[in-house]
């Protein structure tokens, strides 16, 4: 059975452990507290999504579309995050240990804690540049 699940859908609390959304349109989705434990959300459109305290430990998100999406203090524990694009998104207080953050796409406006993976990262790569 195929389910479809709309932009902006309300998923708060959803259990989708290991669930197959590649290449799905969950724009502006509701996803607070959501169970993405090994979900495949590869090339995903999240944007603007609500994924604030997800667990998203080892999700596949290669090349998802994350701009503006809000994932304060989400789990990205292990997750894929592979030339995902994260411009204008908010990682504040997210769980990056082991994450794949290998050619992110982000901007000035990408948040994340000062002294995080992903602001370590960030200013690594833009020590590169110069």
């Amino acid at each position: 059975m195929k389910y479809e699940i709309k932009p902006g859908a309300n998923l708060r609390e959803a259990d989708l452990l290991g669930a197959d959304l590649k290449g799905a349109d969950l724009k502006g989705a509701k996803l607070y507290l959501a169970n993405l434990r090994g979900a495949n959300l590869e090339e995903a459109n999240l944007r603007g999504a609500y994924l604030n305290g997800a667990d998203l430990y080892r999700a596949n998100l290669k090349g998802a579309d994350l701009e503006e999406a809000n994932l304060f203090f989400a789990n990205l524990l292990g997750a894929n995050l592979n030339k995902a694009i994260l411009n204008g998104a908010d990682l504040s207080k997210a769980n990056l240990y082991r994450a794949d953050l290998e050619d992110i796409v982000y901007d000035d406006l990408t948040q994340c804690s000062k002294g995080s993976i992903l602001d370590n990262y960030i200013k690594e790569k833009e020590s590169i540049k110069v």
